[in-house]
Order: C-alpha cells, then sequence, then structure tokens
C-alpha cells in the first residue's frame, strides 16, 4: 500500500505528474500509454454503428475495399450513389480507399439510416484498427452517434405534434 502522507511536502515530494511550465504553473503531462490497435484473431476490428432505428455491425480488415451489406454488394444494397458516397466518407477522409474489406449486417430503419449506421459503424471499426485516425474521424463528426429519433405519437393528437382537425359547432 502506499505510504501516509503527513505534510504538504511530503504530498509535494510524491506528486511526479506534473512539471513546471515557462509562466511558474503547474501543468500536468500526459502520462497515459498511446491507444493499442483493438483486433480479433482473425485480423478484423469490430463496431456497432446506429442511425435513427437501424443497428449496424461492422467488421473491417485489410483488403481490396470491398463493401458486403447483409450478404449483398454495397452497389446492390445501397443502389442511390448518395447512399454510397455515405459509406466512403470515412474512407475518403482518412485517405485509407481500398485498403479495408468491409462486412456489415444491418437490421432496422430504412435505406438512409442503414447507411448512417454503416457509417458510423465504419468510423469506429477504423479508430479501433488504426487508433491514430480518430483525430480526423472525430474532426469530421463521424464518431458521434446521430441521436435523432422519430418523435413518439401523443395522446390527444393525430401525430406527434400535429391536431386534430378543429370544428367550431
Amino acid at each position: 500500500m502506499a505510504e501516509q502522507l503527513n505534510s504538504l511536502e511530503d504530498l509535494k515530494g510524491a506528486v511526479d505528474t506534473a512539471a513546471p511550465a515557462e509562466g511558474g504553473e503547474q501543468v500536468l503531462l500526459d502520462t497515459s500509454a498511446p491507444r493499442e490497435p483493438v483486433r480479433d484473431e482473425l485480423g478484423r476490428s469490430y463496431a456497432t454503428g446506429k442511425r435513427k432505428d437501424a443497428v449496424a455491425r461492422v467488421w473491417i480488415k485489410p483488403g481490396s475495399g470491398k463493401v458486403t451489406v447483409n450478404g449483398k454488394d454495397m452497389d446492390k444494397y445501397f443502389a442511390r450513389p448518395v447512399l454510397q458516397m455515405i459509406l466512403r466518407q470515412p474512407f475518403q477522409i482518412t485517405d485509407r480507399e481500398g485498403q479495408f474489406d468491409v462486412m456489415a449486417t444491418v437490421k432496422g430503419g430504412g435505406l438512409s439510416g442503414q447507411a448512417g449506421a454503416v457509417k458510423h459503424g465504419v468510423s469506429k471499426a477504423l479508430q479501433l484498427y488504426e487508433p491514430a485516425l480518430r483525430a480526423p474521424l472525430k474532426a469530421a463528426g463521424f464518431l458521434t452517434r446521430d441521436s435523432r429519433v422519430v418523435e413518439r405519437k401523443k395522446y390527444g393528437k393525430a401525430k406527434a405534434r400535429k391536431s386534430f382537425q378543429f370544428s367550431k359547432r
């Protein structure tokens, strides 16, 4: 167990993580170790992405850039070019286009929400695979879950906010 400190002098001697700056004030040094890559025995990184009601399970591994969603090619599953662009964004931001294979399974929501969920999952998996990529992904806002969901219907209302038609008589 640690030794007991009886005075402020003992405390000053025990603290070695603070270094004086030029102005005389104390500045704490970052003594934490750099982040370690998180990979399974097959060399893949896994992450879960979410958007609206969609949940995506995403695995990435080094490869030729092939993206598979629910067993189908990305071009077949997400036919709209806008959705394909959304999936490519994390790789474009980090300059890793064509370097990783993506295997994703998505459930819930519509196609737009599913594309956002896969993008979120790919971003999280990329930063787990290569921790140095965390800064550009975070700066682009790809690691933050878009928490906007459909508002629930309230009693006495036709929908979430719409009122029933008013009748004077």
